[in-house]
């Protein structure tokens, strides 16, 4: 039934506050009214006590928003360009409204026409309500998608931000990163330092989670730990002489590397880098996973 409808109408009619509305710059144009939207409002001003809001509204700045969403491109001029009135919207119920004050052949007529399409837009929605239903599932699944890779390009900026040089003397600046990156953690952190000592026990234990250190025993004893863990419980320490580098693994997903142990924090300039190369990472943590069983 719709495409009977005379098509520069139906394609007039749009959705706002979930009703079929058509513009006043709309009306005006196929009422052929001589002085325009100005016209529509004078006859509305006149006569306001008979369009309540059911009926006909102004559009907010957010109406508007949606509504220039819904027109293509060569039709915003007459959405906001150029215009010296805020925009009106009319209703079924509007429209027929204003066709009763506006007595012209042609309003009589073109507003027929577009009760006549209203009546068949609202035929054609229930008929393809299914469809329709689809489509705007699949709309708001491509937004999401679309929301979460802007999420993702966000924090893979936050931590390409990671990538950060300290120098001589920023003793307390560099401590402060440290722990903001053992903090990234969730379920289980991974901390590799040969030369760890009671300055990595004062970071872990701020740590609600899980956390293996991977040391020797150059400073850190078998009684220092067990006194540790009588109190935090949440400490595993592997003695393991392999490794010169400094790492934080977070979660078996992202790894840090530390330029120099974290007892040495700022005495000397060094850098802390997030490691992004994918074989790197899973060689790293393989070695890890065959060290501890």
């Amino acid at each position: 039934m719709l495409d009977v409808i005379d098509n520069d109408i139906k394609n007039k009619i749009y959705e706002i506050r979930g009703k079929q509305v058509m513009l006043d710059s709309d009306l005006a144009k196929l009422y052929h009214c001589k002085n325009g939207t100005k016209e529509i409002n004078q006859a509305v001003k006149n006569n306001i006590n008979k369009f309540p809001e059911r009926y006909s509204w102004i559009l907010t700045d957010d109406d508007v928003v949606i509504l220039r969403s819904k027109i293509l491109t060569s039709s915003l001029k007459s959405v906001h360009g150029g215009r010296r009135y805020a925009i009106r919207v009319f209703t079924e119920q509007g429209v027929a409204m204003l066709a009763t004050i506006i007595k012209s052949d042609i309003a009589v007529q073109t507003s027929i026409q577009i009760m006549d399409a209203f009546v068949a837009m609202r035929h054609y929605i229930g008929d393809n309500k299914d469809m329709l239903l689809n489509i705007e599932t699949k709309v708001l699944e491509h937004d999401n998608s679309i929301k979460l890779l802007q999420e993702t390009l966000n924090k893979f900026e936050e931590k390409k931000k990671i990538n950060e040089i300290y120098f001589e003397g920023q003793i307390y600046d560099a401590r402060s990163k440290i722990l903001e990156i053992c903090s990234e953690a969730k379920n289980k952190l991974i901390i590799i330092d040969s030369y760890a000592d009671y300055n990595v026990l004062d970071i872990i234990k701020r740590l609600n989670i899980e956390v293996t250190l991977i040391t020797t025993d150059k400073l850190l004893t078998k009684d220092d730990i067990s006194k540790y863990n009588k109190q935090y419980h949440n400490l595993k320490v592997i003695y393991n002489n392999t490794f010169h580098d400094r790492y934080f693994i977070l979660d078996d997903t992202l790894v840090y590397h530390c330029g120099t142990s974290i007892n040495r924090i700022g005495y000397k300039t060094f850098s802390v880098n997030l490691i992004s190369d994918i074989d790197m990472i899973n060689a790293l943590i393989k070695r890890i996973n065959e060290i501890q069983t």
